[in-house]
């Protein structure tokens, strides 16, 4: 019957979808106790957790937040003589783009109070816990889906776990999961991530998009939700292998750019609108299956030492916000090195070997349907969760 439906009329299928896991949700909601995975499961799968009235009552549970601590009534938060007022002040008043077109301006400076208080409310209360310019970015999606008292409960989970190596005084850490991103292409695609060693670009281009969740870098607030649905029900470390599959995805815009790290890190850092947003989170899930975290942690590990010379560069760009200029500074500086040196050198991209080829095939022939992957990913998360331990 679904298949004459899908034929016949394709958006009366679609609704019949949306309706059927509408009803699994619930479900799932109304069973003692709640049974989690399954609403894991259905964030995961295609078209997430379909509504923002679903996402309100499951994202609390997706990061275990006690129903007590939803109840609370948030405090009112002291403003003057705050060490993080002013630039949280600044960084919300340039948040405009994050809110809704067409909101009425009385609406969006209310929304914007909010959003400073609940930031402030968090810091206050994890005194260590640091803020870092982009974590509006995280929050102003969580008010606007939850509103203020819900998004202060999840975003304190929030950053007390999945975003706590984010809010350390230094970047070290964020640096250290960044590390991740070249490893996971190289397994896919050597060719790509050959070119991109080739060019130094290094992964300063993927800094904005792993702070924020991609809410910084995304125009369209549904697929903003959509991979919150997604990075929500997974282990905390599933935005690097979207950040990976992004890049894998625009294999021919990257091969084709011109081997020069600023036209590579320009390119890159301009991520497309129009990415096949459902594909891409199915990719992911795949490669977290096939390369886990524990399988490239070491050579995640060995970048740190390669990478020492560069994250000057790394940390300048984060608080500076201009990445360009510090790579085209870079590049700059190298040529001078080299021609001083009178030095000149000839470097070609190596060609996968097969086995490498062959692992990149069956990658890209792995299911879109997110059937055992989604399993497998539900399963790590799951073990992952009760614990909350895995940013100390």
């Amino acid at each position: 019957m679904d298949d004459e439906v899908t034929v016949s009329d394709p958006s009366r299928y679609r609704e019949s979808r949306r309706k059927r896991k509408s009803a699994d949700i619930a479900q799932a909601l109304g069973a003692s106790p709640v049974d989690v995975a399954a609403l894991r499961r259905m964030a995961i799968s295609e078209g997430g957790l379909l509504t923002d009235e679903i996402r309100c009552r499951v994202w609390p549970r997706l990061l275990n937040v006690p129903l007590q601590v939803l109840d609370q009534e948030p405090e009112t938060v002291e403003r003057e003589n705050n060490k993080d007022y002013n630039q949280v002040l600044l960084d919300v008043q340039r948040s405009l783009r994050r809110f809704p077109p067409g909101m009425p301006d009385e609406q969006r400076e209310g929304l914007q109070e909010e959003l400073i208080d609940i930031i402030l409310r968090v810091l206050k209360r994890n005194s260590q816990l640091h803020y870092y310019q982009g974590y509006h970015d995280i929050v102003v999606t969580f008010l606007l889906v939850l509103g203020e008292r819900l998004a202060t409960a999840l975003v304190e989970k929030l950053s007390t776990h999945h975003l706590r190596d984010f809010m350390d005084p230094t970047m070290d850490n964020t640096k250290h999961i960044l590390n991740y991103l070249m490893p996971i292409i190289e397994r896919v695609n050597p060719e790509v991530h050959d070119f991109m060693q080739q060019a130094e670009v290094g992964t300063v281009f993927a800094l904005s998009w792993l702070i924020t969740w991609f809410g910084h870098v995304l125009s369209d607030f549904r697929h903003v939700v959509r991979l919150y649905d997604f990075f929500l029900a997974c282990h905390p470390l599933m935005p690097i292998y979207f950040a990976a599959v992004i890049v894998l995805y625009r294999e021919e815009e990257v091969l084709e750019c011109e081997c020069d790290m600023a036209m590579v890190h320009h390119m890159l850092s301009q991520i497309p609108q129009d990415l096949p947003y459902e594909t891409l989170i199915s990719r992911a899930g795949d490669l977290f299956v096939q390369f886990p975290p524990s399988e490239l942690a070491k050579e995640a590990a060995s970048h740190d030492s390669m990478a020492t010379s560069t994250f000057k560069d790394f940390d300048l760009a984060s608080t500076q916000q201009r990445p360009d200029s510090v790579l085209r500074r870079r590049r700059r500086q190298r040529q001078a090195a080299l021609e001083s040196a009178a030095a000149s050198s000839v470097v070609t991209v190596a060609r996968p070997s097969a086995a490498r080829r062959f692992v990149r095939l069956a990658v890209m022939g792995l299911t879109v349907a997110l059937g055992a992957a989604a399993l497998a990913v539900v399963n790590s998360a799951l073990e992952w969760a009760p614990k909350l331990d895995l940013f100390p």
